[in-house]
């Protein structure tokens, strides 16, 4: 039997999915439309928090949508309901229909070319995303509260919690388009966290540990989770400020996802057709170190990014994004490709399951070895902030983390700010960890930049 069924906890089946797109595609056409695409979709799932022994939250959440674009030449409408019901989708449909009528004309508007549309046995690909689990509230709650408990007994100094939580989530959808695309699956995310509180007074420090994982029997135990969220807590303890000063930064694998996570943003078809990116015309430049390379997977089974199709229902490929620094390709819509000239590169949506990666990495390269690679400088744990501006490259951030010294952590530092030129730092990447780590669809280990500007007291 199919994963996403009503028995797997969703109320619709895939077959009225099918029909719904099909009977609201029938429709725009009747209305005079020269292309159209639906998708239709159902979310549930179940979150609850405790703290400090108790309750906070339990939370169920159901959410259902349909989404319709209408196309009349060269002018688009969109609209949406989450009613199901006849009369509710033909006037969603009527809705589209009418908002087209008087858009103005986008010589880049429209379906994917039909030669970029995933196959039918393209769409069928198995790539092992629907992990429904069946969680009960007061089983969730138990799983917080073992994992509290945990980072709780750690030690005396972990003096207060921000609570933990548990979440099980799971959906399916179905989409086509009147040039022939089909396709829909299901999904599923399940997550523990907690977020442990250590000291008293104004030495507070407070940090905090996750895991997530498609399949809930993959996830970190509780106590694995609440242990080491405390752990970092406690690391933080007696934080201090240092001197402005210009030295290497490493940052930890957590965070070292955002700094692949602005290659995207600087070479995705918005930013590049809007020429509001630092790396505008960059394909086959040099923009990384030369022994950096990004690849990126959408079939990795389990992967949190991955999918046999794209948002417009383009195919996704396996490629490398970037070799040895140059950039290969960019990440592109069918609307993006068209206003640079290109071809759509299947990332509506966003990017699928992305790996970056280092020649020089040695298999003995964790955490201890890049500390060493660091020698003296700042080793980051968390940033805070939005400070990237995409259109110059600037880089500002809040930031905490560890001084070290001769290889070694010397004491936990905060209340500093990193800055760089994201150009300059993409470039002045020295080395990456073997300490990979997946953060949403985006793994690499801690990276180390040669130099940046530390500002602190």
């Amino acid at each position: 039997m199919p994963a996403d069924r009503p028995d797997h906890g969703f109320a619709y089946p895939r077959e009225q999915f099918q029909q719904m797109v099909d009977d609201v595609l029938k429709r725009a056409k009747a209305l005079g439309a020269t292309d159209a695409g639906a998708e239709v979709s159902e979310g549930v799932g179940l979150s609850v928090s405790v703290r400090l022994g108790e309750l906070e939250n339990v939370e169920r959440n159901r959410d259902k949508s349909l989404g319709v674009s209408v196309y009349l030449g060269q002018r688009r409408g969109n609209a949406s309901t989450s009613d199901f019901s006849s009369a509710a989708i033909a006037q969603t449909v009527q809705a589209a229909y009418d908002i087209a009528r008087f858009t103005a004309e986008d010589p880049a508007a429209g379906l994917p070319e039909p030669d970029d549309l995933a196959s039918a046995a393209e769409v069928a690909r198995d790539l092992d995303l629907f992990h429904p689990w069946d969680l009960t509230a007061e089983q969730a709650a138990a799983l917080a509260m073992r994992c509290e408990d945990a980072a709780m007994g750690v030690s005396k100094k972990i003096s207060n919690s921000e609570g933990a939580g548990v979440s099980a989530q799971q959906s399916h959808f179905w989409a086509g388009n009147s040039r022939g695309f089909r396709g829909g699956y299901a999904s599923s995310r399940h997550y523990l966290s907690v977020s442990p509180i250590a000291g008293k007074g104004a030495g507070m420090q407070r940090d905090a540990w996750y895991t997530s994982m498609r399949d809930a029997t993959e996830l970190a135990a509780p106590e694995a989770v609440g242990r080491y969220a405390a752990q970092r807590a406690l690391a933080r303890l007696k934080s201090r400020r240092v001197p402005t000063c210009e030295v290497p930064v490493l940052y930890e694998c957590t965070l070292a996802a955002g700094l692949l996570g602005a290659y995207v943003q600087a070479t995705s078809g918005g930013a590049l057709y809007r020429k509001a990116t630092f790396l505008h015309n960059s394909l086959g430049q040099a923009v990384l170190a030369p022994h950096l390379d990004i690849s990126e997977d959408p079939f990795e089974a389990k992967g949190k990014a991955s999918a046999p199709f794209d948002d417009e229902g383009v195919r996704t490929r396996a490629r490398r994004v970037l070799d040895a620094g140059v950039v290969q390709s960019y990440f592109l819509s069918s609307y993006s490709a068209r206003k640079l000239g290109l071809r759509t590169t299947g990332h509506a949506g966003g990017a699928q399951n992305l790996r970056l990666t280092s020649r020089l990495t040695q298999p003995g390269d964790d955490l201890d070895a890049m500390l060493r690679k660091l020698g003296r400088g700042l080793f980051v744990t968390e940033l805070m902030g939005q400070g990237v501006n995409y259109v110059t490259g600037d880089y500002s951030r809040g930031a905490a983390g560890f001084w070290v010294e001769d290889g070694r952590i010397a004491f936990p530092v905060e209340e500093l700010t990193i800055a760089g030129h994201m150009g300059t730092m993409f470039k002045g990447i020295v080395a990456v960890g073997a300490d990979a780590y997946t953060q949403g669809g985006k793994t690499v280990g801690s990276v180390l930049v040669d130099r940046m500007k530390v500002a602190g007291s």
